[in-house]
């Protein structure tokens, strides 16, 4: 595997997330958690004591011995499925433009704000004002309350050369690094260890949620997004596969 990669090591809880997150539903019993933790040399009573606490801070909900993400983490699901295929529409050259109107903000609203236009694939220009190409189909309820409360709405075609502007907004050269170096791992022998494959795994999807989905007039040539897509759909499958009969579901 790509050393450059620098996977960061799994814990307990990010195990179990990881898990949730790539299962339909989101919903498993302990064992089969604890069965997952086992790939990575995680006690049983680690895997558990995670789960209680994730339990505890709202992250899980629990009945029966089964858990299931709740619907904060059930949103995060979504808008990763919709990173293996986001929803886009013909680019017309005008662009989303938000500008912070609140007068006063707290420290936490202003950084639910930071986090929900980054789930929105939106790229900050500079302090208050975030924009992207209007290539996404969206819907009401995709612009949560925080964004909708902190800051005015606009579309509009910014002058210049709008290649030049999305790449002030986006690294697009790092993301596409990246991206090549986690198809070449996905390509790595299919014999590999589970506990790798996990890893690799996770990493390929937090990676989607950071492309801004440009239309391809903006992109660079030779863009990896949909190649890299391609290869993870091939990988999930097979991978899926593996996993289901290691957790026994």
């Amino acid at each position: 595997m790509d050393e450059s990669l620098s996977l960061r090591p799994l814990t307990a809880r990010s195990v179990v997330l990881s898990t949730l997150l790539g299962h339909h539903p989101p919903a498993l019993p302990a064992r089969a958690l604890v069965r997952v933790g086992e790939l990575f040399g995680t006690a049983e009573g680690t895997v558990r004591t995670a789960l209680t606490r994730m339990v505890a801070a709202g992250d899980l909900e629990q009945r029966d011995g089964t858990y299931r993400l709740s619907g904060r983490l059930v949103a995060r699901q979504a808008r990763q499925d919709d990173s293996r295929a986001p929803r886009t529409r013909s680019w017309d050259g005008d662009w989303e433009i938000a500008v912070v109107t609140a007068d006063r903000r707290s420290a936490p609203d202003r950084a639910a704000f930071r986090q929900a236009m980054a789930a929105l694939r939106l790229g900050e220009l500079r302090e208050g004002c975030w924009m992207r190409p209007a290539n996404l189909l969206r819907e009401p309820r995709d612009r949560p309350p925080v964004v909708t409360a902190q800051c005015a709405l606009f579309t509009g075609a910014p002058e210049g050369d709008p290649a030049a502007l999305a790449a002030a907004l986006w690294d697009l050269d790092g993301w596409a690094a990246r991206a090549r170096a986690l198809e070449s791992a996905l390509r790595e022998d299919r014999t590999a260890d589970l506990a790798g494959r996990f890893t690799v795994s996770a990493a390929v999807l937090r990676h989607l949620l950071a492309d801004p989905v440009l239309p391809a007039a903006l992109l660079p040539a030779d863009w990896p997004g949909e190649g890299l897509r391609r290869r993870y759909e091939a990988f999930d499958r097979d991978f899926r596969a593996l996993l289901r009969r290691h957790i026994g579901i």
